[in-house]
């Protein structure tokens, strides 16, 4: 045996000589900071440590830069909320009681300096910091600008809680470090949007409008969006921007085809989807300006905000994307192509649609009704749900309005629509068709990242008792699956025969009613968007 091998000190002995010199490195840091004077900060540190009790700044900020009405900045708070509640839970429920140490004793504090209202959890690790750390990590992972001006005060709350004498510098480092990681963790659940950005489709010719010469942008100013009309005047000041009522919007956009090098939009799907139509029936390319609260199909084909669409129109970017179309058949027996699982491969041709109606979208000919889809098609709950939210949203506003249109329509005693595939006819709560597969990465809705890959992405939800959970279960699982309650499949085309007179069709947040046949297809790469296309190296 060796004897320079000192048995008589055992070895979690020498790392406990290791970790008190931490702790003493950790106090003397503690006792530097609070016996230093900092010009200034008497006054102010202490508030800005107890405004952040309880998230209350944090709140307030994310309420602030919401208000901002950017679809980036909503995000942002939302992501740094997220994040913030995330570190909160696991501090208070893992982290306080893993490591029960004591604050620090306040005899160098200042008594100035100290908290009225001292804390009496253990001191590892700060739940302030982590917090602060969260939120501001959370609104920087999707926005830098907003991130830069959060991050300051963030760093300010976590000194606070050293300056004040309620934490030890290595409590609020150990904080920190948590709360960036569960923003983190937040992110790997929901991915930001610059992580999912769209598939790159070839570059479709568009005219190039210096300063937004030749564009006419017809503006729903039911979608109450003044400052992106402002901005839109100031990047495109030669543009035409012409606003009126959602009574008029048929009428303006027609007149503004008849007399634009490309046609503009500002609104929600619904009025994007009319202003599509006119394009596609005056062979325009289509300028689309976010303006309603959700824009799924302005988000997928990649505009975030007015400076995206005045970048593209003033270079003459722009991609071509599919169009969904429906035709309607009144009266028709129940033969049919297509069934559930199952379609052609034949491309359903392109081309542009006959008929001259723009408001709800449909064209009506001897018995037969057409109309187009950029976002989505469906029938059963989903319609229901629509109508339900269009009588309430005037009353009580459109999130309240949906969450109690959910309730309702899950709640109500309705029996599932039928609906006639192949040789059979089958119940069903749901039928979902989206124009291009829309994919889920972690937690995060839906989105398409090809717009142009002339498919429908079919979704349907078998009939039978309590229609929540089989609804649940579609929407937790991915495009081609099946199980007892749901299946999904991808079609060229799809037709149902059998369908109730006066049955309920939403596509696009727009409500009709049809009966007959339905027959869904698509027209590839029909209708051109100015977009933004992506700077390449040299």
């Amino acid at each position: 045996m060796s004897t320079d091998v000192d048995l008589t000190v055992p070895e979690f002995q020498q790392r406990h000589t290791v970790l008190s010199r931490l702790v003493a490195l950790d106090c003397r840091l503690f006792e530097a900071a609070a016996s230093r004077h900092w010009p200034g900060a008497d006054p102010f540190l202490p508030r800005l440590s107890r405004s952040a009790n309880h998230g209350l700044l944090w709140f307030g900020t994310a309420a602030a830069i919401a208000a901002t009405r950017s679809p980036r900045a909503r995000r942002a708070a939302l992501r740094g909320t997220a994040s913030l509640a995330l570190a909160s839970a696991t501090i208070n429920t893992v982290g306080k009681r893993s490591i029960r140490r004591a604050r620090p004793i306040l005899d160098v504090v200042p008594l100035t300096r100290q908290l009225k209202r001292q804390p009496i959890t253990t001191s590892f690790p700060s739940g302030h910091s982590a917090s602060a750390a969260a939120f501001a990590t959370g609104v920087a992972l999707e926005s830098r600008r907003w991130g830069s001006a959060v991050a300051p005060v963030a760093a300010a709350v976590a000194l606070s809680r050293v300056y004040t004498g309620v934490h030890f510098p290595s409590d609020v480092l150990a904080g920190a470090a948590l709360g960036a990681g569960a923003a983190f963790a937040v992110r790997g659940l929901v991915p930001t949007r610059d992580q999912l950005q769209p598939a790159v489709r070839p570059a479709a010719e568009a005219p190039a409008l210096p300063q937004g010469q030749g564009l006419v942008v017809v503006v729903n100013t039911a979608a109450g969006q003044p400052d992106r009309i402002r901005a839109l005047h100031d990047a495109l000041p030669l543009a035409e921007v012409v606003e009126c009522e959602p009574a008029d919007i048929k009428d303006e956009l027609e007149r503004a085809a008849r007399r634009a090098l490309a046609l503009g939009v500002c609104g929600g799907d619904g009025t994007v989807n009319a202003a599509a139509r006119v394009a596609l029936r005056h062979g325009l390319p289509l300028a689309v300006v976010p303006g309603g609260t959700l824009n799924h199909f302005a988000q997928d084909i990649g505009i975030e905000d007015v400076r995206n669409v005045c970048q593209a129109v003033e270079r003459g970017e722009a991609i071509a994307v599919d169009v969904g179309r429906f035709v309607v058949r009144d009266g028709v027996g129940d033969e049919t192509e297509g069934s559930e699982g199952s379609g052609t491969d034949e491309n359903s041709g392109g081309g542009e649609a006959s008929g001259t109606g723009v408001g709800a979208g449909i064209s009506e000919a001897s018995g037969v009704s057409e109309g187009y889809f950029l976002n989505t098609l469906s029938l059963g709950v989903y319609a229901e749900l629509v109508r339900e939210r269009e009588q309430w949203a005037p009353r009580i506003g459109g999130w309240a309005a949906g969450v109690f249109a959910t309730v309702r329509v899950l709640q109500a005693h309705r029996h599932p629509l039928r609906a006639g595939f192949a040789i059979r006819e089958q119940p069903l709560w749901l039928l979902f068709a989206g124009n291009g597969t829309y994919h889920r990465t972690g937690l995060a809705p839906g989105r398409r990242f090809d717009l142009a890959d002339g498919l429908l992405d079919v979704r349907l939800v078998h009939g039978g008792r309590r229609p929540g959970p089989r609804l649940l279960a579609a929407a937790l699982a991915g495009p081609l699956t099946r199980s007892p309650f749901h299946a999904a499949v991808r079609l060229r085309r799809l037709r149902v025969s059998g369908i109730t007179e006066g049955t309920p069709m939403a596509y696009d947040g727009e409500l009709t009613t049809i009966g007959g046949e339905l027959m869904l297809d698509k027209l590839p790469g029909a209708l051109i968007t100015y977009r933004p296309l992506p700077r390449t190296g040299l």
